[in-house]
């Protein structure tokens, strides 16, 4: 193993966009650039779709979305009309990679990593991550006594899981809360690592993508809401600094012959638009309402006519497209033999599917099965990514209008976008920019440096 490396550190950017820190402000970031320059970095390929949570589970796991059975933060959980349910820390059946250590002996702490609430034993500490409901009454730590130590550190109940709500058009207090969250965050990281013993250590900061989503249109002058000379020009640019300072305070507090890895689970891109994929399917005919509402409602609090209805679908960052199979669905109208003729005239349809203008988007239409190795749990019966992530999916109607320019959750200037972020430094990584990896290629990686097998079954590769 290179330099007979001891030790793992992740610090987790969650959606920190690799142009950024390479190219754009890469001048303003010393100690991101120190890494960079005493290691390796390069753009990391993310999961399809590049979200959160699949994202950060596919990570720790080396494996795919639908091998864990988890096709974004909300899933199928049977084949009725229900709806969809939060893919809490329970969705993931695979050992994560602080599994695997901590039955060989090594101790792990474990900071804000999504996919981690509910918390679960593990060899050392674990701080569960931002869907926590709300961390002042549920128990957020392993194990439970944790809890008082975090309050003894920086005050009772101040530890910050996430923002109260960063689609909000309060931006004063939105950017007060990102930098109390995140200088919280590092203050714990700070004090444990020198005063807990580990083996891996990793945490996980939400600010960066609370920031983008908050603030992206004030400093990109191709987003079609940009608003020049804005008192939030550098808001983003601003907290990436304060992030770099606070990682070299980070730095400046390891032991010797540790390994650091910086990592984002994607990227992030301005957002020109949102497609009311119902709205779509409703005027291919596609979907039928038994009544059409007087403003945007989601489609779950609608009267669908299931008995006319062959497709409908859910919004977010991709739209997840299911069919009304007979047998599989309660009131399912679309027979085994029409199924898969159906899925290609919808992956036609959908690609050819332009801006508000009809000019080409780009966007792509996926049977999953395509995208992986195994399609476990409910998986949509099409992954759709809309304008190459330029455009999300809005599941709402009532807009009379299949292009719309909000989004149906509150205020939004961002999307996610695939390639995401990777620096790795440490006694013996060679230095320089290497060929792009993929999000699965961390964990075996991290198993390498600390001179352990990779199980067979992981899906990515150690560097």
């Amino acid at each position: 193993m290179p330099g007979n490396i001891e030790r793992v550190l992740i610090i987790g950017l969650d959606c920190a966009e690799p142009s950024l820190v390479f190219d754009l402000w890469r001048g303003y970031l010393p100690n991101l650039r120190r890494l960079m320059e005493q290691g390796a970095w390069t753009t990391m390929n993310s999961t399809t779709p590049p979200i959160t949570i699949p994202a950060w589970s596919c990570m720790m796991t080396s494996k795919d979305p639908g091998t864990l059975g988890i096709y974004g933060f909300r899933n199928r959980k049977d084949f009725t009309y229900a709806g969809l349910s939060f893919a809490t820390s329970t969705a993931v059946k695979e050992p994560r990679l602080w599994d695997i250590l901590g039955q060989a002996g090594k101790s792990s702490i474990l900071l804000g990593v999504p996919g981690t609430y509910p918390v679960s034993p593990v060899n050392g500490a674990m701080v569960g991550c931002f869907l926590t409901p709300d961390p002042a009454t549920n128990n957020y730590t392993y194990p439970a006594s944790l809890r008082d130590e975090i309050d003894g550190v920086l005050g009772k109940n101040q530890y910050r899981v996430d923002v109260s709500n960063y689609r909000t058009e309060n931006k004063a207090d939105l950017l007060r809360e990102i930098y109390e969250m995140t200088d919280r965050r590092f203050a714990l990281a700070k004090h444990w690592i020198q005063t807990k013993p580990w083996d891996f250590f990793m945490l996980v900061e939400m600010g960066i993508d609370r920031v983008h989503h908050a603030f992206w249109r004030y400093f990109d002058p191709q987003h079609r809401k940009y608003e020049p000379g804005s008192p939030y020009a550098h808001a983003i640019r601003d907290y990436y600094l304060h992030v770099d300072q606070l990682i070299g305070e980070l730095l400046d507090r390891l032991p010797a012959r540790t390994a650091v890895i910086v990592v984002s689970d994607h990227g992030s891109k301005r957002i020109d638009g949102g497609i009311a994929i119902n709205e779509w399917l409703i005027r291919q005919g596609y979907l039928t309402l038994a009544e059409y509402p007087k403003q945007p409602t989601p489609l779950g609090m609608l009267p669908v006519d299931w008995t006319k209805t062959k497709v409908w679908s859910e919004g977010g960052y991709y739209a997840r497209v299911f069919i009304n199979r007979q047998g599989r669905e309660p009131q399912g109208i679309v027979s085994s033999s029409q199924y898969e003729s159906l899925r290609d005239e919808l992956i036609l349809k959908l690609e050819a599917l332009g801006d508000e203008a009809g000019r080409p988007i780009g966007t792509r239409a996926y049977r999953p099965e395509q995208l992986y190795r195994k399609c476990n749990a409910i998986p949509p019966d099409l992954v759709t990514i809309f304008g190459q992530l330029l455009w999300r999916s809005i599941g709402s109607v009532g807009y009379h209008a299949v292009h719309v320019f909000d989004n149906d959750t509150g205020p939004d200037d961002a999307n996610h976008a695939q390639d995401a972020l990777f620096i790795m430094s440490g006694p013996g990584i060679p230095a320089g920019r290497i060929a792009p990896i993929d999000l699965l290629d961390v964990a075996p990686t991290v198993l390498k440096l600390l001179g352990f097998p990779v199980p067979p079954d992981m899906q990515g590769r150690a560097l």
